[in-house]
């Protein structure tokens, strides 16, 4: 086992051949896209070739080769890509150690070949990160600024996660999980942000942070990153938020809920949902500035909107056009996605997976299909849900619901019982506060209950932020039998 040589990782002068190491992940099939489009040949390796990105990749004419090996490196590519999923052990990686080919990150692939040239336009926060460059993005596409970007989630619009354009500006989802095996710093650090946003700032990706000092130190680094005659927009109803943005070198413009003692740049006025849309009262500096519509639901969402209208509004976009884009926006796939109705039941699939956005979310779809049961399928998936950190807090999360159905997490390899979070206590505990709740050991189990259970008119939310075994389709065709 050798580490990579630093010398090594940059961009070569001249590129025709790129090798993609990871190529399956959603972000890498993406960046393997763009990079075509844009004239390079790509070959690409991965462990878990799969649809739908092999599809993609093969629609693509994109040569995948299976598994992790140095034949894969024979081509001799003018780059390597590294993903984030290779570790130092991996035999392709073993192998680029002794080559003495250059290599990048996928950050520092999407900001040489994509952001470099651009206006960068970074989303960043615990939550909401892909609505919010959704709406981004759109709204750019819809007044015609022929956005580029790269988002974590499909979007409607384009039925995908990037796009290259010719405009002037990136869109990019910051995320602030780690960037490779050789740079452990956060992605966002390499996005070159010249205007951000910050919906949020909580603890997170259990696996890389030990608390949320880390998260914010990291946090702390972005924001100095933006340069002075750049912007920062920042929800300043988040108390961390408001710490780390009160030490941004930029102009700060503050969004949130608005008072009327407010000193906000941006606030959220009232509020009315019906039938999937939101219309929403926008205040600048105090005053009425205007009433906007999103088809979403949710207080989270017409804040994220907010904060778009806020970069949209510096870029010089008028009242108008932000209108007309937030208003025609399709929404995103995986948030509040209505997967189909079945026997009078509605079927939807959200992402939600940390306690703040299983809240937030309920709450949205009980505003958006009142007087209507709520039942709500919840699989802790990511490293931090099936952790016990936050297993006290998920028992005043699903206040929202009517019935709660819970996935026992697969374990995670090294980690004592003790550590790890519990579907059979989480329900316990919903139980005690008046709930109903149960838990399951698997997905098998969910549905055989669920299926006696439901009556026409229920909405079942599932939130994962994984396949979760294909239950969305299997309850539809078992409803539809």
């Amino acid at each position: 086992m050798m580490d990579l040589d630093p010398q090594l990782n940059h961009a070569p002068d001249t590129i025709k051949r790129i090798h993609i190491m990871g190529i399956c992940g959603t972000g890498m099939a993406a960046l393997a896209g763009m990079l075509q489009a844009s004239g390079y040949v790509i070959t690409g390796s991965d462990s878990h070739i799969y649809p739908p990105m092999s599809d993609f990749l093969s629609g693509l004419g994109i040569e995948i080769m299976s598994g992790y090996c140095a034949e894969n490196l024979q081509s001799h590519p003018d780059l390597v890509i590294v993903g984030n999923v290779i570790t130092r052990k991996n035999s392709e990686a073993i192998a680029l150690s002794q080559t003495t080919l250059p290599y990048l990150s996928f950050p520092q692939a999407l900001a040489h070949f994509f952001i470099r040239g651009r206006t960068s336009l970074v989303v960043a926060g615990t939550h909401g990160k892909t609505t919010t460059c959704s709406l981004l993005a759109s709204t750019l596409f819809r007044a015609e600024l022929d956005p580029t970007f790269m988002i974590g989630g499909i979007v409607k619009e384009f039925n995908a996660n990037f796009r290259l354009g010719k405009g002037k500006y990136f869109v990019a989802e910051g995320d602030e999980y780690d960037t490779a095996f050789f740079d452990k710093e956060s992605k966002f650090l390499h996005y070159r942000p010249e205007i951000a946003i910050i919906t949020s700032i909580e603890f997170d990706h259990a696996d890389i942070f030990d608390n949320l000092d880390e998260i914010k130190a990291s946090f702390r680094k972005f924001v100095r990153l933006i340069p002075e005659k750049g912007l920062l927009v920042a929800n300043l109803d988040d108390p961390n938020v408001a710490e780390i943005a009160a030490e941004a070198k930029c102009e700060v413009q503050g969004y949130g809920l608005y008072t009327e003692n407010s000193t906000l740049s941006w606030a959220l006025g009232e509020m009315k949902t019906q039938d999937g849309t939101t219309d929403f009262a926008v205040y600048r500096e105090g005053q009425l500035w205007s009433r906007l519509k999103v088809k979403m639901a949710g207080r989270h969402n017409c804040l994220n909107s907010l904060a778009v209208t806020a970069v949209l509004n510096r870029i010089g976009l008028t009242p108008e056009e932000i209108s007309n884009g937030l208003s025609t926006f399709a929404g995103v796939k995986r948030r509040q996605e209505v997967r189909g109705e079945k026997g009078g039941v509605t079927v939807i699939d959200d992402f939600a997976h940390h306690p703040t956005a299983v809240r937030e979310t309920l709450a949205a779809l009980r505003s958006a299909w009142p007087g209507r049961r709520l039942i709500t399928i919840f699989e802790p998936r990511t490293n931090s849900s099936r952790r016990a950190i936050f297993q006290k807090y998920y028992a005043s999360v699903f206040d929202s619901a009517d019935l709660i159905l819970l996935r026992e997490p697969l374990p995670i390899e090294g980690l004592d019982p003790e550590e790890l979070f519990s579907s059979s206590r989480l329900a316990a505990d919903l139980r005690r506060r008046g709930l109903d709740a149960l838990s399951f050991s698997d997905t098998d189990a969910i549905l055989h209950h669920l299926i006696k259970r439901l009556k026409k008119g229920d909405v079942v939310a599932i939130l994962s932020n994984g396949g979760f075994d294909n239950i969305h389709a299997r309850l539809l065709a078992q409803l539809d039998s």
